[in-house]
């Protein structure tokens, strides 16, 4: 995918984000923000040399997380983004994980 596509992409995933977090669907805005990062780590991974099977952003974020390169506090939120919601659809733990993909895909996307 070329750059700019992928900047739209990305853009249009953290708008759909914002809307599902807007119409409190806090789920949906999980999966979008999810999304964007696959996004983004498929470009850094083909632009690292990487041939990327056709993985799932889910996949893909576990993968992430065991890249060497990859700074520590990122990997951390690669981890919030995989992480199962509670029996009432809550995350066991606070984060804004649209805020946390977004710095996530701009590190992958600068790097």
């Amino acid at each position: 995918m070329e750059h700019m596509d992928i900047n739209l992409a990305l853009q249009q995933e953290f708008s759909k984000a914002q809307q599902a977090r807007i119409s409190k669907n806090e789920g949906q805005a999980r999966v979008c923000a999810r999304r964007a990062a696959g996004i983004a780590i498929r470009d850094y991974l083909t632009r690292n040399g990487t041939r990327v099977p056709s993985m799932s952003a889910y996949d893909l974020l576990n993968l992430l997380k065991e890249d060497p390169l990859i700074p520590a506090d990122l990997k951390l939120i690669a981890d919030h983004l995989t992480v199962r919601v509670t029996e009432e659809f809550n995350l066991p733990f606070d984060a804004d994980l649209i805020a946390e993909s977004r710095i996530l895909c701009d590190w992958l996307l600068n790097n």
